[in-house]
């Protein structure tokens, strides 16, 4: 597939050309985008994608303009206020929903801020019949070492089927700090063996970053096929 972006001038946002499975129709078409300091084409999302393409799932990555303007200038920022990401977020949504067969299931999700933004729209979309399911992979459920400042109010009520691939050890949200969460029954989790933000494992535990990666994108396969 050529990796040529295009994308949304008007908002700045670009995408990579969908990626479909080799084989046979895609179960679903899953619209992912990135974290808050990493791009599209980060060696997660390049193990990844190649996965859930075996899988089954169509994949269409899209970077935020912040990250476009990392890319080009080479210099690092932070990324803006969440609430100012939602414009290009649900801009994306649109031009894909628009570009897919509008029987195909679409699937919302991200890598951590990514699958935040996400899971705080999904309601929205599921509701205008737009999506069917949501995916958020090592969502940050606090910062690091804060975790008092809690990012789930809105995961108490949420509607919208999702599943959430996160790591035993991610000093974002563990599993011991996630059970302790009341959040909706809409979601389930797929623990990630001693995986930390990244999925990546400690040496003696067994795992792999990379069979730790290609079992969430396993998980998220058929989490496709259930919504």
């Amino acid at each position: 597939i050529a990796r040529r972006p295009h994308g949304n001038r008007k908002l700045g946002m670009i995408a990579l050309p969908t990626e479909l499975p080799a084989d046979g129709e895609p179960i679903a078409h899953l619209l992912l985008t990135h974290g808050a300091s990493q791009p599209m084409n980060s060696p997660f999302f390049e193990t990844l994608v190649p996965a859930l393409l075996r899988d089954g799932v169509a994949v269409t990555r899209f970077e935020f303009s912040y990250m476009v303007a990392i890319r080009e200038s080479g210099k690092r920022r932070p990324p803006p206020r969440i609430e100012k990401l939602f414009p290009e977020f649900l801009a994306a949504v649109d031009q894909l929903r628009g570009e897919i067969d509008p029987e195909l299931k679409m699937v919302i999700g991200g890598k951590s801020m990514g699958g935040r933004i996400a899971s705080m729209l999904a309601d929205e979309l599921i509701a205008d019949g737009k999506i069917s399911g949501l995916v958020c992979l090592g969502y940050p459920f606090h910062p690091p070492k804060k975790p008092e400042n809690l990012r789930t109010a809105h995961l108490v009520g949420l509607r919208t089927p999702a599943l959430f691939a996160q790591g035993d050890r991610d000093p974002f949200g563990t599993r011991e700090d996630v059970a302790g969460y009341p959040l909706s029954s809409a979601i389930q989790v797929h623990w990630v063996g001693d995986g930390d933000h990244d999925f990546g494992p400690r040496g003696k535990s067994g795992f792999t970053r990379k069979g730790n990666i290609e079992a969430a994108a396993t998980a998220i396969a058929e989490f496709c096929r259930s919504v």
